[in-house]
């Protein structure tokens, strides 16, 4: 299964498709792991979030990789338009697994050349 992985450097944001990332599997929000593993050699990556092949976003709070209904009054998965207002939303939780399809990253320690040459962004954006 093909992992969508959105690593943010800053003020830039790379989307790089990895094909088999199974070392990621088991890791929970908050590790850091080698960038290497994706193709980023030199970087350090931490998992900040992701969501799964339904579009249930990753919480931190919620442990192993179930589904669960929660009671949310704000925060990641639920936006109120009024203060006060509850609401029982869907969310994924905190480890990834084969059900994960974006993993979100920042940068924790760059590697000597910058993420733009190694995935070859500037020749996509001239074609």
């Amino acid at each position: 299964m093909a992992f969508k992985i959105v690593v943010s450097n800053k003020a830039e944001t790379h989307q790089m498709e990895v094909d088999d990332a199974k070392a990621l599997n088991g890791l929970v929000i908050g590790d850091e792991f080698d960038g290497a593993v994706i193709g980023l050699d030199g970087y350090t990556l931490k998992i900040t979030g992701g969501s799964d092949k339904n579009g249930f976003t990753m919480k931190k709070d919620v442990p192993g990789t179930r589904r669960i209904k929660s009671l949310l009054s704000g925060g990641i998965g639920y936006h109120p338009k009024a203060n006060g207002v509850k609401r029982r939303k869907t969310v994924r939780g905190n480890a990834i697994a084969d059900d994960i399809v974006q993993i979100n990253t920042v940068v924790t320690q760059a590697g000597s050349k910058s993420i733009a040459d190694i995935i070859g962004a500037d020749e996509e954006e001239e074609e």
